[in-house]
C-alpha cells in the first residue's frame, strides 16, 4: 500500500498528460525536448518500441532504431517524462511477444515487424 500523499502525487503527474496507446512492436515518433544553453528546440527519434514496463508514473518504454553504418540506437523514456514533447504512432506492428529482445541480434530484412492490418 502506498503512502497516500505519494499516490495523490502520482496522479497529478498522469493526469497532466495524453499519451496515446500503444504497445511493443509499434513504430514512434517521439519529440524530445533538448535544452542547450538558455535555448530549447525539439528533436525527433523514429523507432520500434521493443518494451514496456512498470506501472503508473513509473512506466517506461524502449525504442529501437538502425543508425548510420547499421548501429542500432536504443533509448529509455519514462511514460510521463517532462522531457517529452510528443509521442506519435506510426504503424501498428503485429507481434507475438511482449519484449522483443531478439531484435538486437537482427539485421536488416529479419529485423521487420508486419504490420496489423484491420
Amino acid at each position: 500500500m502506498r503512502n497516500r500523499y505519494i499516490q495523490s502525487f502520482q496522479e497529478a503527474q498522469i493526469g497532466k498528460k495524453q499519451v496515446p496507446q500503444f504497445k511493443a512492436g509499434d513504430t514512434l515518433r517521439l519529440g524530445i525536448k533538448i535544452q542547450e544553453g538558455d535555448k530549447t528546440r525539439i528533436q525527433h527519434f523514429e523507432g520500434v518500441c521493443i518494451s514496456i514496463r512498470g506501472n503508473g508514473v513509473d512506466r517506461t518504454f524502449t525504442t529501437r532504431k538502425m543508425g548510420a553504418n547499421n548501429i542500432g540506437v536504443e533509448k529509455t523514456f519514462p511514460l510521463y517524462s517532462e522531457s517529452l514533447d510528443s509521442i506519435e504512432v506510426l504503424r501498428i506492428g503485429r507481434v507475438r511477444r511482449a519484449k522483443l529482445y531478439y531484435l538486437r541480434s537482427r539485421r536488416g530484412k529479419a529485423a521487420r515487424i508486419k504490420e496489423l492490418r484491420k
